[in-house]
């Protein structure tokens, strides 16, 4: 479907560029090729392997955001230095930080789990997180570093961060975006567009409306693939950024919502697959790579709709973008792989039960998760486990004279009819009296 309409959205300006309507879907159908090569190869990756290489992924993304803030090396296009070329390959490292934070995090989160004290869970994940925003948004890139921000909240709290710190967290966050968006013109100006404080109708809500435009010619059922007005140069970036709107104005209200339903089943599928693994790792990265997804698809039909200001962040697997559908499908490849290693598929598996496209690929068997034996501090030994003693075999004992015992589980009849409950409590506590002269007990 994103193929569908990258083509649809883009045809008519291609045209006007280069004279082929198959400019930007060529480059997106190689793009796309490559990200189900990286599908494929996130499928051979063992968690063993993932967690040997998360922090030199980190390192490298880290390395990466720095060298891009370099004149001569990062390519700087509409007065943002994001890209690097890289023999015409356009490298965009904001991205490739996203992926690798998730796995190191969760690497990283993965041994402390809800035993860890705050300052393991915060440390060293929360100065790694605030540079790499800080880094972002020099670029500047305030939308994709709010997401490594939100990447940072996601691993904490599903690693056991309290709920209230994680909103703390949040609020700190929301008051830095708040204050990072009025310190620019343009942020300050899209901000005062999606609050109604400016009616500038060429200016910061030109875009904003034209999308509006798109969804309201709509309909409910659209006006037909390929038949959009707005993708004739009247919606910028249709193609990127705002594909959700011609989705909407050429499928109607009933395509955009097959587009919601399609996320929602990729975020249930995707946290069932949380749920389900043995290993903290996988869990921890499966349910991050799941939030990530759908918070991002949240954010660009929010402020596509006019629900939230408009932002820099593409619609995952629809949007046109080389680094974006390579790294999301990638990220689907480490889900899918989290699916492999389920108790159950496990066991299906390591019974010949694999599939048609396992088979294929001669993917690995996953092997179960065995959790790792607990520390034992230095110096200390581990205490011996105390050997049962045989119990000495002692005489039977006499048996006890028997009286008029009560019945063992409560019983309506032991309630008195007239509620002497006085009497009733003396009667338990008398002690065993001696028998009477007649043989009988004072009990009785």
């Amino acid at each position: 479907m994103g193929l569908v309409m990258v083509l649809s959205a883009s045809s008519v300006e291609d045209i006007s560029a280069t004279g082929s309507p198959y400019s930007k879907f060529t480059s997106q159908l190689i793009y796309v090729s490559l990200g189900v090569v990286a599908f494929i190869l996130a499928l051979y990756l063992r968690p063993a392997v993932l967690r040997r290489v998360a922090l030199g992924s980190v390192l490298v993304s880290i390395a990466l955001l720095m060298a891009v803030l370099v004149p001569g090396i990062g390519s700087k296009v509409g007065g943002a230095r994001r890209w690097i070329d890289v023999g015409g390959f356009t490298l965009q490292p904001s991205e490739i930080a996203k992926v690798a934070l998730i796995v190191w995090g969760a690497h990283l989160l993965a041994d402390r789990g809800r035993k860890g004290n705050l300052k393991e869970l915060l440390l060293p994940l929360g100065p790694v997180v605030v540079l790499m925003a800080a880094l972002v948004i020099a670029e500047p890139n305030q939308s994709t570093a709010m997401i490594i921000a939100a990447i940072g909240a996601m691993l904490l709290f599903y690693s056991g961060l309290s709920s209230k710190l994680i909103a703390s967290l949040g609020v700190a966050v929301l008051v830095a975006g708040v204050f990072l968006a009025l310190a620019e013109g343009y942020r300050s100006a899209r901000v005062a567009a999606w609050l109604g404080r400016t009616d500038d109708a060429l200016g910061a809500n030109y875009q904003s409306n034209q999308a509006r435009y798109s969804l309201a010619d709509g309909g409910l059922f659209g006006v037909g693939l390929g038949n959009s007005t707005a993708k004739w140069s009247y919606l910028p970036n249709a193609h990127n950024d705002f594909i959700f709107a011609i989705i909407g104005e050429e499928l109607g209200y009933l395509g955009a919502g097959l587009v919601i339903v399609m996320f929602a089943a990729i975020t249930w599928v995707g946290m069932r697959i949380a749920c389900r693994v043995a290993d903290p790792f996988l869990r921890l990265m499966a349910a991050t790579i799941t939030t990530l997804i759908a918070l991002q698809a949240i954010i660009n039909m929010g402020y596509v709709v006019g629900l939230l200001p408009v932002t820099g962040i593409q619609l995952p697997l629809l949007s046109a973008g080389g680094n974006s559908v390579i790294l999301v499908l990638f990220m689907m490849g480490l889900l899918a792989n989290a699916a492999r290693h389920e108790p159950e598929a496990i066991a299906a598996l390591a019974g010949g039960r694999d599939g048609r496209a396992g088979r294929l690929l001669r993917l690995p068997k996953p092997l179960p998760y065995i959790p790792p034996r607990p520390e034992v501090p230095s110096g200390r030994r581990p205490a011996p486990r105390p050997v049962p003693r045989p119990v000495p075999r002692q005489g039977r004992a006499a048996p006890a004279r028997r009286g008029p015992s009560l019945p063992a589980a409560p019983s309506p009849y032991d309630r008195l009819p007239y509620g002497d409950e006085r009497f009733a409590r003396q009667r338990r506590e008398l002690p065993d009296a001696p028998p009477g002269p007649a043989g009988g007990s004072l009990a009785r």
